[in-house]
This record gives C-alpha cells, structure tokens and sequence, in this order.
C-alpha cells in the first residue's frame, strides 16, 4: 500500500472515532470548549507522529492513548476562561484522586476494558481497577440532588428512576413527552435532566431539553442514545455526558454521579 494511501486509511479510521473521543473530552473536562481543544491538539500531535497507531493494540486505543498523554503532560485544561458548570468542573477536577475520573470515564462511558484502559494510561491493570474503586466512591459520596427523568418507555424509566434513587438522588418526575417534561421541569427546577432522545408522542428529547434550558439556564444534561455520533455536533446542546443503547446500570451510575459532581456548588467536599 503506497504512503498516500495508507494516510487516507488512518483519516478514515481516525475521523469514525472521532465523536467518541470528543465525547470523552467533553465529559473530562465539563466543558465542550475545552474538550474541543484537546481533541484538536490530539489531532495535530498525530499528523506528526503516526507511530503510536503501529504499536498500539488497536486504533482506538491508540487515538485516547495520544489523548492521555497530552491531558497529562499539561496537567489542567488549556484555558480556564470557563463559567457556570464547565467553571466548577475546574474546581471539582482538583479535588479528584488523580487518574480516577479518566480511568472511571473511559471504562462506563467508552467500553474499554482494564487492559486497555491501562495501555491507553501506560500502567498496569492491577492500579486501573485501583482507581474504579476510588472513583466510584468519591463521585457518589460527593453530592445528591433533583433529577428529571425524560423516557416514553415505562420499563426503562422505572430502571432509571432505581438507580438515581439508590444513588441519594430525588427524581422530580417522568415525562413521556415534550410538554410533559416543560412542565415538570416549570413546577420545580431539576438539578440535571435525564433524557432520551424519541419520545411517545414523535417530539424529540432534545427539543424538550432545549425548552427546559431556555427558561431554566445551565443544567447538566445526560442524553442516552443508540447514535451518539449524531449529537456531537458542535451545537448546543451538545452534552458532556452521553450514554449509548443498550446502556449499563454502571453506565448511568457513574454519568449520573459525574455529572451531578460537576454541577454542584464549590462548597461541596468529598467526604
């Protein structure tokens, strides 16, 4: 295979993986601008240097390896000009067992497995399921809050609403519709929406979001989706927190806490 080709098979591989590694960006940082700004510098690093595709396990691993090693070597995000939620996921950052929300992030929300995950933070499997552990403990120690549950099936909304209560959570309500989710939302403001994206009657999960942002202003949203790729798109509202169908129980556990960690106020500590 001739050089040009070989570079226009790795600009494939890489621009198909490339939702997921902003989705992660986003969900490390808090931020989509910040999480943007990494994913950029993990490009630009690769166009130097196409070595790491060779000698990584897969190409997957590869791409969030590159990532790794910039978001260490640089220690914070590029630029803390942040506000409102992404400015206290700065604060929150700092108070976090180092390694715990990236090795946490990459094992719930991406799928990749302790082996992996220690390839992709160049250590080894025994200290990543070290960090699960802390991880898991610390974001769901840190803060309980109010929860809106968006989902048209009765099934998976009673499964959601388990879980966020189990966590310390208060659920607020279920909507199954759009204007359904506007008024549960008008009646009492939730600390984080949990939504679908096809509701029961055809309106979309993201309209409903919207609705409830424009008059409700900055909360943190999960959207669970079997298209991830379709919401990370640049505009709003691209969430941090992503959860693909058919989700986990640990997947909306840990995107729960995360994002419910994030979303606190700064004077929340870790107990």
């Amino acid at each position: 295979m001739s050089s040009d080709a070989s570079q226009k098979q790795l600009s494939l591989v890489v621009a198909e993986l490339l939702p997921f590694l902003r989705r992660y960006a986003r969900a490390l940082t808090g931020s989509q601008k910040s999480g943007d700004r990494y994913a950029a510098m993990t490009l630009e690093a690769l166009l130097t240097d196409r070595s790491i595709f060779d000698e990584a396990s897969s190409h997957k691993v590869a791409l969030f390896g590159a990532f790794h090693r910039i978001w260490q070597s640089l220690g914070e995000p590029v630029q803390n000009d942040s506000t409102g939620l992404s400015g206290k996921a700065l604060v929150h950052l700092a108070r976090l067992t180092v390694n715990t929300r990236e090795a946490l992030l990459l094992h719930t929300i991406e799928g990749f497995s302790v082996s992996e995950i220690a390839e992709i933070m160049e250590t080894d499997q025994d200290e990543i399921n070290h960090l699960l552990r802390v991880a898991l403990d610390e974001m769901e120690q840190s803060v309980s809050g109010d929860i809106l549950v968006i989902e048209d099936e009765a099934i998976i909304a009673l499964h959601i609403k388990q879980i966020v209560t189990e966590l310390g959570h208060n659920v607020t309500g279920v909507a199954r519709k759009r204007t359904e989710a506007v008024k549960l939302a008008g009646k009492k403001r939730p600390s984080l929406i949990l939504s679908d994206i096809q509701l029961a009657d055809g309106s979309s999960g993201i309209d409903a979001v919207n609705d409830i942002l424009k008059d409700a202003g900055d909360i943190p949203v999960i959207f669970i989706t079997a298209f991830p790729e379709r919401l990370l798109t640049g505009e709003r509202p691209e969430p941090a927190f992503l959860i693909s169908k058919p989700y986990t129980e640990e997947q909306v556990r840990s995107a729960v806490s995360q994002a419910m960690f994030f979303s606190s106020s700064e004077e929340i500590t870790i107990s």
